[in-house]
């Protein structure tokens, strides 16, 4: 199982996602492709009009709607801050800063600079 995401500009979201740690797995003139996680879980973003054709509808909008939200697991609140800053330097943008929420809880969340979403998350005991 893996992720195909579109995105305008394959030049930046490799830059971006080079920055904030994600490994790289490979591109082409069509598509960047990354690894993430202890698993290496793959995602793919491809150029829009790649995507749009290749799954034969519409993508969302994403200054008004979400896609999908993916949760990186983070082993500390530590991890969690240093995240913030690391998307940040990558012009990523905070959509809420790191903060507790709920008992044992804390994380943020962020948009790449296509506006895909990702929460990092950290919890205690997990």
């Amino acid at each position: 199982m893996w992720a195909n995401l579109a995105v305008s500009d394959l030049t930046r979201t490799k830059n971006f996602y080079t920055a904030i740690g994600f490994k790289p797995n490979g591109s082409s003139n069509e598509l960047t492709s990354f690894k993430v996680g202890e698993d290496d879980f793959i995602i793919h973003f491809f150029l829009k009009d790649i995507l749009k054709s290749n799954i034969h509808g519409e993508l969302v909008d994403l200054k008004t709607g979400n896609e999908v939200v993916f949760t990186l697991s983070a082993g500390s609140k530590i991890d969690v801050d240093a995240w913030a800053v690391e998307v940040e330097k990558a012009e990523g943008e905070i959509v809420s800063r790191p903060e507790e929420f709920g008992e044992g809880y804390y994380g943020f969340v962020f948009r790449d600079p296509d506006g895909h979403k990702f929460n990092v998350f950290y919890m205690e005991g997990l």
